[in-house]
């Protein structure tokens, strides 16, 4: 993104979201949308859009003058917004995730200790995400006893310190234990129809079908099926259980990729592949802190849509894929982006040392993202040179935190996004093409570095005085080429 007149592109919204989140809206800086109910594959090709494999009416909408114009006439009629945001605490201080800090092995003596390193360097407290791993298995979600054995305790003195607190979960079910037995004999789960429980010798009579067992990174799992009323029930009981027993704030929801679905997987109601990942995106609407990895449609919910794991590099694949998606977010309604944890969340990226450059950057790209997430913290992965760095952009934050609620609270109630295109909010100024800065709002222009060893980068301006952050004074529009050492992040505000 963005697609032009000769892009050669293909894509197919059926079951391939490339690990992230999609809508069926194409919109354009000319005015324009083309909007499906159902998934679409979709061509650019020698100056036209070709639109194909699509199974609902394609609306197209014109006329709307400019980007800003055709989003928002696109939300206003496929996916208005719920007035309803996160809870503030994801805005006004950084959020915090287990994940790399811990890996596979999180404890309810890592997850204090943890806390007490955040308060004890500088950091404030905020949402904290204790990641994979705190439960007994896959769809069982009760605490792993020997890992947590007071996880109440845990819980009260994390909210006493000022922390919200998240916990990660899935929609699949390991399919060696009791519970999966009972989910199955309920169909709760996905059946696959070329398939019977038991064995040739020996077939399961209940089942003339089996569950589907979907392979993923933590092995081969059933997976619940979220169209049955009930299931979804189900699953809801079991989150609001631990709502109630322990006071946790809300949820990771990982998985749910249509990638992972087949069309032929037998479920209560008809869905394609991206209908289950939207059937698990609801589960979510309930909690005041909800966070996924992929999703479809949704547009303008109070959901945290984060960028997928993002390996610890500077190029595709790492920060400078984290700028472009989170722009694309904002163009699809999803206000709530995160661009990953700093420095990475692809576990397996992760080096025993980290590149202070690439973290740092990262650190101050995440900034005036709407959402920034820690895992290592700064002053584990920083000495003290590079670490007073990271702390200057951590107190930036939070002097923009109310900032970035306001224009949360702006985006329930509007559908805008909260970081914005440069196309979105300056139309008439050719930056279709821009996408290594944008507009926070319609007011901060922020200008990250996003290659290694970068000292110096170009900034383009629309009309208007752009006070900078160092002080200085540029009269737009124009294109200005200042100093980025390692201890600068440019933003510029515009002047009334």
């Amino acid at each position: 993104m963005p697609f032009h007149a000769g892009t050669p592109y293909r894509q197919s919204l059926h079951r391939t979201f490339l690990g992230n989140q999609a809508s069926p809206l194409l919109v354009s800086s000319r005015g324009r949308y083309v909007w499906s109910d159902e998934p679409l594959t979709f061509e650019f090709r020698d100056g036209c859009l070709l639109l194909d494999e699509y199974h609902s009416p394609i609306i197209q909408g014109e006329g709307y003058g400019n980007l800003r114009g055709a989003y928002l006439a696109a939300a206003e009629r496929f996916f208005p917004p719920s007035g309803r945001i996160p809870h503030e605490l994801s805005f006004l201080a950084p959020q915090y995730n287990t994940w790399i800090a811990m890996g596979k092995y999180p404890t309810q003596e890592k997850v204090l200790r943890y806390a007490e390193e955040i308060l004890g360097n500088g950091m404030p407290p905020g949402v904290l995400i204790i990641d994979d791993f705190w439960y007994k298995n896959n769809g069982i979600w009760e605490w792993d006893p020997i890992a947590f054995p007071t996880p109440k305790a845990m819980i009260d003195q994390l909210h006493r310190q000022g922390f919200r607190i998240v916990l990660w979960v899935s929609p699949w079910v390991s399919a060696d234990t009791r519970r999966f037995q009972r989910l199955a004999s309920s169909r709760y789960l996905l059946f696959a129809a070329d398939q019977a429980m038991g064995d040739e010798t020996n077939p399961d009579p209940r089942f003339e079908e089996a569950p589907v067992i979907q392979r993923w990174w933590n092995g081969a799992s059933a997976v619940l099926d979220l169209s049955n009323p009930t299931a979804f029930a189900w699953f809801q009981h079991e989150l609001d259980r631990l709502v109630s027993e322990f006071g946790i704030d809300g949820f990771k929801f990982d998985g749910g990729d249509p990638s992972r679905y087949n069309a032929t997987d037998i479920s209560y109601a008809p869905r394609s592949p991206s209908g289950h990942c939207e059937d698990y995106g609801r589960i979510g609407l309930k909690y005041e802190l909800s966070e996924y990895r992929a999703c479809w449609k949704l547009g303008n919910q109070p959901l945290i849509q984060r960028v997928r794991d993002k390996g610890h590099s500077w190029g595709t694949g790492g920060l400078a894929d984290t700028l472009p998606t989170s722009l694309a977010h904002g163009l699809m309604g999803y206000a709530f982006t995160c661009p990953d944890m700093v420095g990475g969340g692809e576990l397996g990226s992760i080096p025993s040392k980290l590149d202070p450059e690439l973290y740092i950057r990262w650190a101050q790209s995440g900034t005036f993202f709407p959402i920034v997430q820690y895992s290592v913290l700064p002053h584990r992965a920083l000495d003290a040179e590079h670490l007073s760095i990271a702390h200057e952009f951590v107190s930036l934050r939070q002097k923009m935190g109310p900032e970035i609620l306001k224009l949360a609270l702006h985006a329930a109630k509007t559908g805008e996004p909260i970081m914005r295109h440069m196309a979105y909010v300056f139309p008439a100024d050719h930056f279709e093409m821009v996408n290594d800065q944008f507009m926070l709002g319609d007011r901060y222009l922020i200008a990250p570095v996003l290659t290694k060893g970068q000292t110096s980068r170009t900034i383009r301006f629309p009309a208007g005085d752009w006070r900078g952050d160092d002080g200085s004074l540029v009269h737009g529009p124009c294109a200005v080429t200042v100093a980025v050492p390692l201890t600068r992040l440019p933003w510029y505000t515009l002047e009334a």
